[in-house]
């Protein structure tokens, strides 16, 4: 027995699942999740001490590799100053000025613990600050675990959205209106049935939690002017595309404006980190100022503000982002050409340092939440398996965003098609069992 497996029948016993977050446990693929000791540069270790080439990079957080000696070199100053204070200090301040450096319209800026907790407090200062109740989000796209955010669509396109989860009371998801991404129209019928009771509209820019799906190039644009028309604001979450798609975020590459913006995984470092920015006039509603309260025990704690600042400071570099996406599209487009060089039904497509996957006899990559869901998933749990034993270690989901860091050298690319070469090769039997 691995010493991954032997962990994880331990780590059943004591732990709901074995694993700490769901698809960790590796149900979207079937076996047993590696248990990870050591992580550098674009690199994993497994408790086996076995290398793969990771494109997970802790759900894009790890945009500069892996333990880089510049953040670890911070972090380490750091901590004979002590970990908490539970008061302000001077790097919450620093990392906020170097986030505002790339979004300077973010005039404002609350520090929290998580993405989650960063939605969450979204949806409460819109609902806040517009004295209205329901929201819009996308089927498909996820912000987190807070309540109203576990919603699904209902079974008509204007039916009130239903719990994805148990636990989440009827009343709760009765406030959480649900759309389809990419569908303006599907938006515009919403607002029209609850015209005056609309707070805000939460949106992925690129959606990465049903797999990669790039927003239309009407998509956005579309969302701000609904938004202008019935008085509601628009949330942006870019947790995940924030400094990865580009260096301003996906506000900057697709040239939208929100009112309010969601940032974690890469302010952090590799650390819990999350935040909420926006004009003054709307952050400055929360709590002391104004009535929407919002806390946290660890805001803005110095060794995840630390690191943070360390991690930003590395994306002045210049060409860096030029490195990441030249990278990225590398990978897909190798991929690409090998599928279809050996017929096998795939799409692939990429923006900055994310990309996706898709076994789908689609013509193009998928643009929908019901075009995502017509994947094989079956032929990518075969292509996943295969090449963990290469060393290339994937999302274990066929419907998760893949993520390159800047780590990645073009050596590490090559190596990554060497494998995905065999995988292909071998896909009568490996792939079209």
């Amino acid at each position: 027995m691995n010493q991954s497996t032997h962990l994880f029948e331990q780590s059943k016993i004591r732990i709901p699942g074995g694993v700490n977050s769901p698809v960790r446990a590796f149900n979207g693929v079937g076996g047993t999740p590696l248990f990870i000791h050591k992580a550098e540069g674009p690199y994993l270790y497994d408790a086996d001490d076995t290398q793969y080439i990771d494109y997970v990079g802790s759900w894009g957080a790890a945009i500069v590799g892996h333990a880089h000696p510049d953040v670890i070199a911070a972090i380490t100053q750091q901590l004979p100053l002590g970990l908490s204070y539970g008061a302000p200090c001077e790097a919450e301040l620093r990392l906020v000025e170097m986030i505002q450096s790339f979004m300077p319209q973010l005039e404002k800026i609350r520090m929290v613990n998580s993405g989650t907790e960063a939605t969450m407090t979204a949806i409460r200062l819109a609902r806040g600050i517009t004295g209205k109740n329901k929201i819009i989000k996308f089927e498909g796209c996820y912000h987190g675990h807070a309540d109203a955010l576990l919603v699904k669509a209902g079974s008509g396109a204007l039916t009130l959205g239903v719990p994805s989860s148990a636990g989440v009371p009827h009343g709760v998801a009765a406030d959480t209106l649900v759309a389809t991404y990419n569908q303006l129209d599907s938006v515009t019928a919403v607002c029209e049935a609850h015209a005056h009771d609309i707070a805000a509209i939460i949106v992925e820019p690129v959606a990465g939690n049903m797999n990669l799906v790039m927003p239309t190039p009407e998509f956005l644009h579309g969302l701000r002017a609904v938004c202008d028309h019935y008085g509601a604001l628009l949330i942006i979450d870019e947790v995940m595309t924030g400094f990865r798609v580009a260096a301003g975020g996906a506000q900057a590459h697709f040239h939208v404006r929100a009112d309010l913006t969601t940032l974690g995984k890469v302010i952090g470092g590799g650390l819990p980190v999350g935040a909420i920015g926006g004009k003054a006039l709307l952050m400055d509603q929360l709590a002391p100022l104004g009535p929407v309260y919002q806390a946290g025990t660890l805001s803005g704690n110095p060794i995840a503000m630390t690191a943070g600042y360390a991690t930003l400071a590395l994306l002045k570099q210049p060409g860096i982002y030029e490195h990441l996406t030249q990278m990225t599209t590398q990978l897909v487009t190798g991929l690409k050409t090998l599928a279809d060089a050996y017929h096998v039904p795939c799409q692939a497509q990429s923006v900055g340092g994310m990309f996706g996957i898709y076994f789908t006899s689609l013509n193009a990559p998928p643009c929908s939440f019901q075009e995502v869901m017509q994947s094989n998933v079956a032929h990518f749990q075969r292509f996943f398996h295969a090449m963990l034993t290469e060393g290339i270690y994937f999302a274990p989901s066929a419907f998760e965003a893949g993520f390159v860091s800047c780590g990645h050298t073009p050596h590490v690319i090559e190596a990554t098609l060497r494998a995905a070469e065999k995988v292909f090769a071998k896909s009568n039997e490996t792939l079209s069992q």
